[in-house]
């Protein structure tokens, strides 16, 4: 079921409608294949790049398309409707350009972002380490500052795109303590850069997640971002965006699972009547649609303070909290709708339930939010 928005632009309007129909067109058909194989759908990312999707937060003058955040997180949101995995590399990609689009020189900018924006380059984020991972300042993956560059050696950890990427938003040790974190624009084919075989997860199978291994590759002191030290301020600062991003792709999860339970509930029948006809299940269709609704209007009103220059980092952990726990309790009760049948593959519910649980998991736990949210009130 088509969702009436309130878009703040006719340009905005004919932006939802293209992503509808390449939605609808490449990604639908193809992700009950995918997902299922667990394969990586070749060449779908240079049509979302083709299509101007793929930079829609970012500068027009570096190929971007200048659009409001709250107009970039509905087409994610229309993405994830139809293909969870693909929108939230999406977003992964979108987050790996924030550190270079907004920390980095007018050299590196125009050196690097154009084909980021463009999709001629796909990014990935590598911050987390096997032991660093809501605590970020705790990595220890290094780089040694040498003649004209950097020797990195470490191992980071549950990199999306990993293996795939072609550039990365690298974050490593330079100098100790939390103040000694910098970051990197890295090349994904640098020599001495391996990565492991991908993480045999729960959902999200179409998209690899790996760790990458860092045995002394050399990266030119011109791939430093910002500068030594402002690390954790340039990853934290990024995944603010991001974890609007994650509430965007949660909401879109969320209302296909919505969909898929009105749709069954309107055709199953029972005791004579509709299922959906039954108070008890009419009241659960509506609990759903109103988390749904409630999800969507907690990333709007966060993205709509990032687009107005105002402060917006409580309001993206709130929107990542309502929005992911919603995706939780959506795609559970849609299961519960199909009864038997959401238990078994041959509808899609069962996949919604268990691509939600990542989202209250990855971008900052849902513990952590909780925690941000509460150190904001005692502020």
């Amino acid at each position: 079921m088509p969702v009436d928005r309130l878009l703040p632009s006719a340009e905005a309007a004919d932006l939802l409608d293209l992503t509808r129909a390449i939605a609808d067109k490449e990604l639908a058909p193809r992700v009950d294949a995918h997902e299922r194989a667990e394969t990586y759908p070749e060449g779908l990312f240079r049509t979302l790049g083709d299509a101007g999707l793929l930079g829609l937060p970012y500068p027009e003058e570096f190929g971007g398309g200048g659009q409001p955040y709250e107009v970039y997180l509905q087409v994610l949101e229309e993405l994830a409707a139809r293909w969870a995995a693909v929108a939230v590399a999406t977003s992964v990609h979108g987050l790996s350009c924030y550190p270079l689009a907004t920390f980095g020189t007018p050299e590196q900018r125009e050196r690097w972002l154009p084909a980021m924006l463009g999709g001629d380059v796909i990014g990935g984020y590598s911050l987390s380490e096997p032991q660093a991972g809501s605590d970020a300042a705790a990595l220890t993956c290094r780089a040694e500052r040498g003649e004209g560059g950097y020797r990195v050696t470490g191992t980071k950890a549950w990199i999306t795109h990993g293996g795939k990427a072609d550039a990365y938003a690298l974050f490593v040790r330079t100098g100790p303590g939390a103040k000694g974190i910098s970051c990197l624009y890295a090349p994904g084919a640098a020599d001495g850069l391996t990565f492991g075989t991908p993480e045999q997860k729960m959902g999200l199978h179409a998209i690899p997640t790996t760790a990458a291994y860092w045995d002394g590759a050399f990266l030119e002191a011109d791939r430093l971002i910002g500068a030594e030290g402002q690390g954790l301020q340039i990853a934290f600062s990024a995944l603010d965006s991001g974890r609007l991003g994650i509430a965007a792709c949660a909401t879109g999860l969320a209302q296909a699972a919505l969909d898929a339970a009105v749709e069954y509930a309107n055709e199953r029948t029972a005791f004579g009547r509709k299922i959906a006809d039954h108070q008890g299940l009419g009241f659960l269709l509506a609990d759903m649609a109103a988390a749904v609704d409630s999800a969507r209007a907690t990333y709007l009103d966060a993205a709509r303070r990032r687009d107005a220059g105002r402060p917006y980092g409580r309001q993206a952990s709130v929107a990542k909290l309502v929005a992911t726990d919603a995706a939780m309790k959506v795609t559970t009760d849609a299961v519960q709708v199909f009864g038997g049948y959401g238990y078994t593959r041959d509808y899609p519910v069962e996949r919604y339930m268990r691509e939600a649980k990542i989202m209250q998991i990855f971008e900052g736990t849902n513990q952590i939010q909780r925690l941000v949210i509460s150190r904001g009130l005692s502020a």
